[in-house]
């Protein structure tokens, strides 16, 4: 018998009174206040659906100029842009259209949320050795624990729907934008930045007109990274009524559908393979850019 299987009943008395202290107290916390968040993330979810319903009711040929365009201005590639309307065209083809506008809604809003939020901690890492200190375990943490464990508190609170999976989504995806915004402003080159303070450059100025530009390469592969991270928690965020590409994905596992998985999964692939293309483009351009090149 193990050391474990011996435990004092006293101390596993302590614990279950514990696990129960902590599980009614955060029941309590959710029917005191989960009608509170529901109304302040209310905003966030009008516009996800107002997106959402823009993406699928505007004509696929006008959402495939914007695409192509897009994917133009990111690339700058004419075989880029050829492969991105080709694909798009034939996840239309075998009906998948709607889901996979839904799939870059998600993506898009959470992609723009981490952005938001994930720079500006970035910058407060850089600018603080304590800070970073602070941070950096819960971003091992966010990136370490299982994906289903965190949905747990986030369904607790806000229930099933299209906001606690895109919470669900951010929670996952913007540790790669924290990190590299951080590690971007970091690796600025010293004698760069003594040259501002010799010219009387402020701190935001020093910030907005040195460093940050300076990081821009190491920004954006971060912005990379949480897309393809993004992307990634679509089939999860199905689970929790996030509507997409993940939903059939999640119908096929459960009922064994190995066409209807297939198809979308490799719509899903098809997907973050382009944007992670343009933008892995996008930044080496800016690269070449801060080297003297004239790649814009």
């Amino acid at each position: 018998m193990s050391y474990f299987a011996e435990f004092p009943t006293m101390e596993r008395q302590a614990l279950r009174d514990l696990k129960k202290a902590i599980d009614s107290s955060f029941r309590d916390f959710s029917r005191e206040y989960g009608e509170l968040l529901e109304n302040i993330f209310h905003p966030l979810l009008m516009f996800l659906k107002w997106f959402q319903d823009l993406l699928v009711e505007t004509p696929w040929p006008v959402v495939l100029v914007v695409i192509g365009a897009l994917a133009w201005v990111g690339s700058r590639s004419w075989w880029l842009v050829a492969g991105t309307v080709a694909s798009f065209l034939l996840i239309g083809y075998l009906g998948m259209w709607e889901d996979a506008m839904a799939t870059i809604a998600i993506v898009s809003v959470a992609t723009v949320l981490c952005i938001t939020v994930g720079i500006p901690i970035g910058i407060l890492m850089a600018r603080s050795d304590r800070v970073q200190a602070a941070i950096l375990p819960v971003l091992d943490i966010m990136q370490t624990i299982p994906s289903f464990v965190y949905l747990i508190p986030v369904v607790m609170l806000l229930g099933i729907g299209k906001v606690p999976g895109l919470i669900a989504v951010c929670v996952y995806a913007i540790p790669p934008i924290v990190r590299l915004t951080n590690l971007g402003i970091r690796l600025v080159d010293k004698e760069v930045l003594e040259a501002a303070d010799a010219f009387g450059s402020s701190y935001r100025e020093k910030l907005f007109n040195v460093q940050v530009p300076l990081a821009l390469p190491n920004i954006f592969a971060g912005v990379n990274q949480t897309i393809m991270m993004s992307l990634s928690m679509v089939v999860i965020a199905a689970m929790i009524g996030v509507s997409g590409l993940g939903v059939p994905v999640l119908r096929a596992v459960n009922n064994q559908y190995l066409a209807l998985g297939l198809m979308n999964g490799l719509a899903i692939v098809a997907i973050a393979i382009i944007f992670d293309r343009v933008s892995q483009s996008y930044g080496k351009r800016i690269q070449k850019h801060r080297e003297g090149g004239h790649g814009l």
